[in-house]
């Protein structure tokens, strides 16, 4: 057994790559300890969301549900990255939605077309 600590440790997400599309994605875990792949960078208003799709981040790191309706006007929620992504087949739940994936599908062609970083030549051996 371990020693206890004051306090519990955050859980540590990161980021992954999108098995469909490869574009990069939050993972976060849930309030039940799962983990969820949450769009980065994207924090609409909880209002323009469905209530089964809002996201709400909780103080210790987690993500729960948030399906109070109506949310409070200020409040901001995540979406998961399975509606943005290009690569996979969704009903148009939103319009914002469906431009997100457009500009996400345009994004992984400009990846696909972009030219690896070149590697620095080595140095000479001087010993």
């Amino acid at each position: 057994m371990g020693a206890l600590e004051e306090r519990p440790r955050r859980l540590e997400g990161g980021q992954s790559l999108c098995l469909f599309c490869g574009l990069p994605a939050d993972r976060v875990a849930t309030l039940e300890y799962d983990w969820v792949m949450l769009e980065p960078d994207m924090e609409p208003l909880a209002h323009t969301v469905p209530a089964e799709h809002r996201w709400i981040a909780l103080p210790d790191g987690r993500v729960t549900v948030y399906g109070v309706c109506p949310p409070d006007p200020f409040q901001r929620c995540r979406i998961e990255h399975r509606l943005a992504c290009p690569a996979q087949q969704l009903p148009d739940l939103w319009p914002w939605l469906t431009s997100l994936r457009r500009e996400n599908g345009r994004r992984t062609e400009r990846e696909k077309e972009a030219k690896p970083p070149q590697l620095p030549k080595p140095w000479p051996d001087a010993g």
